[in-house]
């Protein structure tokens, strides 16, 4: 199959609208406050917990402080754990694939403690707890 020169230019043209809304300047790893700070053209610096990122989350600080910006801007690259992080994903808080993310807000949820819970935990637990699976 051959590249035409018209999917290069639309190719092209939507790299440069990506480029517009917001590209990457510089990164770095603040390892005392474990996150990851990139710098956007436009002078917005963000701030992210590495925990936040599926990629990036339980590395070693060492390998997490080599980052390459790509070309464009639009990707971050750490080559020492082969990971990448899409920029304009960071903008618009997308930190990992959409699995990975529902199952972050679901452990979240697990271990919220709202009253209501609580109670209902002491009344289960004053039965005898959850009952044991029959075989």
């Amino acid at each position: 199959m051959e590249i035409t020169d018209e999917q290069i230019a639309r190719a092209e043209a939507s790299m440069e609208e990506k480029r517009a809304v917001g590209h990457a300047t510089a990164a770095r790893y603040d390892a005392a406050a474990e996150r990851l700070i990139v710098s956007i053209h436009n002078g917005v610096e963000l701030a992210i917990p590495v925990h936040l990122i599926q990629d990036l989350a339980g590395e070693d600080p060492a390998d997490l402080s080599e980052i390459e910006i790509t070309p464009a801007g639009l990707g971050l690259h750490w080559p020492r754990i082969d990971a990448d992080v899409y920029v304009p994903g960071l903008m618009s808080g997308v930190f990992g694939s959409r699995k990975w993310m529902a199952a972050q807000l679901g452990a979240q949820g697990g271990r919220t403690s709202t009253p209501a819970k609580a109670a209902a935990a002491r009344a289960n637990g004053a039965k005898g707890g959850r009952p044991k699976k029959q075989a």
